[in-house]
């Protein structure tokens, strides 16, 4: 799997693969991978106590500049999913996250890796910020450190 500190909780967030996900053939389609990895930065975001509507409303957004999946076997409808999430030390201006969706059975469906960056809105044009505003870095930070367990 990943390379990484294995030592670090993941984000963890379940779901299931319903009809709407899938293509056709009842198999999910790549588009729906990404509703899923967006679902769980959200909701780390909201585990740190700092909601994305409170960093948007604050003039603030995380645009992804980088997404990759390494799709390794299909998902299909009806399948249970647990989707586990890490929030690795910022390189440079880009917060970097990597994620795997496992089965119920613990194999690996598929791997991703997202690189954001945080935007100041100022009027019409989204400005590009190398450091957390005060309001929001100690989220930040413990986004890094998992989930407390």
């Amino acid at each position: 799997m990943f390379e990484g500190k294995p030592e670090i909780n993941p984000w963890r967030i379940i779901r299931y693969v319903l009809p709407q996900h899938t293509d056709h053939s009842g198999v999910m389609w790549h588009g729906a991978y990404l509703t899923w990895l967006e679902e769980s930065r959200i909701q780390a975001l909201t585990d740190v106590d700092c909601s994305y509507g409170e960093l948007s409303r604050s003039g603030f957004e995380l645009p992804v500049v980088n997404l990759q999946i390494n799709y390794k076997s299909a998902l299909l409808h009806g399948d249970k999913v647990l989707v586990e999430s890490w929030c690795d030390k910022p390189k440079g201006v880009r917060w970097r996250w990597r994620t795997a969706f496992k089965r119920e059975n613990g194999s690996t469906a598929a791997e991703a890796r997202v690189e954001l960056v945080l935007v100041s809105k100022v009027g019409e044009e989204f400005h590009l910020k190398r450091n957390i505003p005060k309001k929001f870095s100690s989220a930040f930070s413990r986004l890094q450190k998992g989930p407390l367990k």
